[in-house]
């Protein structure tokens, strides 16, 4: 078995140097959108340049070629999350994916969902216009979903459990086979927003007991505009077409319209074939470094992070201790906008904001957070430019 690389500026592989937009800038906005290896980058370029052609039409040479690369991707898709190819379904992003069950799960006279105060708006905002009602689970005091609660919540009205594996504001990490065997214990499905634990977490859907999977490919080191749903196969061949178009049809006549099996049932219209070129690269060059190994470095990272921003006096930190690549702060007295943009003006990218979860401000009780996230190729000197602009931030306000 082959070593899994050391995440190090000193490694024998530059990780950090295979990034070509992050020179001299410490970007620690990961949790937003990754920025893009180098390897990446090139696949894309070349889909464009060298290889472009439709997918799943043309009978010519170039057009199988890239109908292969495109189920390549849907393979290798799959296989970041121990699925199958017939399980994974192209689409925009993890966002759309989430609309798409809303949308075509039948609700089966039960009308509820069972969310948590920490969901993105991505996984409250599809559930509602689809005609759910919400509830929604509280957090432990070190910001975890609140299992025991989930489970005495629960009953036989919810449909779908839907849950963050990994917070985007917190990091903390959902106990998720736990979750699904709550949601099982109901009949209620579970459906996971796995988009901050795809880049830095082992993700096995089968041993998670999960029923729905959805991930973002750009905040995988892959480009934007892709993404994936994950749906055990009976499952999602029982779901109704949710779009209309070419390439998910059986026969169409003006009497009546038969479909595709799934996942293509779910795929109409022309795909963003490039994208799924550039995903697919990203897995791999994910793969390569071990995703085992770059949770390990975030880890480190957040440990880091946490010990420094702790020693400096008016700091709030959010979340808990072993929180998944993301730390989220507060400056006493200092809105985040501004700690932001003092940090920008010393080189230090961070996001500041609701991070699209303004019900879990309201829990912490604060209008945002600057929030610092990592990725591979991220390291101590990020954690360093940090803290010196945290301390520019408070020699500025006083």
């Amino acid at each position: 078995m082959t070593a899994p690389v050391r995440l190090s500026p000193n490694s024998a592989l530059d990780v950090r140097a295979q990034f070509p937009a992050i020179e001299n800038w410490h970007y620690l906005d990961s949790a937003a959108t990754a920025q893009k290896p180098q390897a990446v980058i090139d696949a894309i370029t070349n889909a464009y340049a060298r290889d472009y052609a439709t997918v799943h039409r043309g009978v010519y040479q170039r057009s199988s070629e890239m109908t292969g690369r495109y189920e390549a991707a849907r393979a290798a898709a799959a296989g970041l999350i121990d699925g199958q190819s017939n399980e994974v379904v192209f689409t925009r992003g993890a966002t759309e994916a989430i609309n798409l069950v809303a949308r075509s799960l039948p609700k089966e006279g039960r009308n509820r969902v069972l969310l948590s105060q920490l969901e993105h708006h991505s996984n409250i905002v599809p559930w509602q216009l689809a005609g759910y009602q919400v509830d929604a689970v509280p957090l432990t005091s070190d910001g975890r979903i609140d299992l025991d609660a989930a489970e005495q919540m629960l009953t036989e009205e919810h449909r779908i459990v839907a849950f963050a594996h990994v917070s985007n504001v917190l990091g903390s990490i959902l106990d998720a086979k736990r979750a699904a065997e709550i949601a099982h214990s109901k009949g209620a499905l579970l459906l996971l927003d796995g988009c901050q634990a795809v880049p830095r977490l082992p993700v096995d859907v089968a041993a998670i007991g999960a029923d729905f999977y959805a991930f973002s490919g750009h905040k995988l080191y892959g480009p934007t505009g892709i993404g994936c749903l994950w749906g055990r196969y009976d499952l999602l061949n029982s779901l109704p077409p949710w779009q209309g178009g070419g390439s998910m049809i059986d026969r169409v006549t003006f009497a009546e319209t038969t479909y595709l099996d799934a996942p293509m049932r779910f795929e109409a219209g022309t795909p963003h074939i490039v994208g799924t070129v550039g995903l697919h690269a990203a897995i791999d060059w994910a793969q390569g470094l071990t995703i085992d190994a770059i949770h390990a470095h975030e880890c480190a990272l957040v440990a880091e992070t946490r010990a420094a921003l702790s020693s400096i006096d008016g700091v709030t930190i959010y979340g808990p201790e072993d929180s998944a690549g993301i730390v989220s702060f507060n400056v006493d007295g200092v809105h985040p906008h501004d700690t932001a943009t003092i940090l920008d003006d010393v080189g230090v990218a961070v996001r500041a904001g609701h991070h699209c979860a303004q019900p879990l401000m309201g829990v912490l009780g604060v209008p945002a957070t600057a929030r610092a996230s990592f990725a591979a190729h991220s390291d101590s000197s990020d954690i360093e430019a940090l803290v010196r602009g945290i301390e520019q931030v408070k020699r500025i306000f006083g």
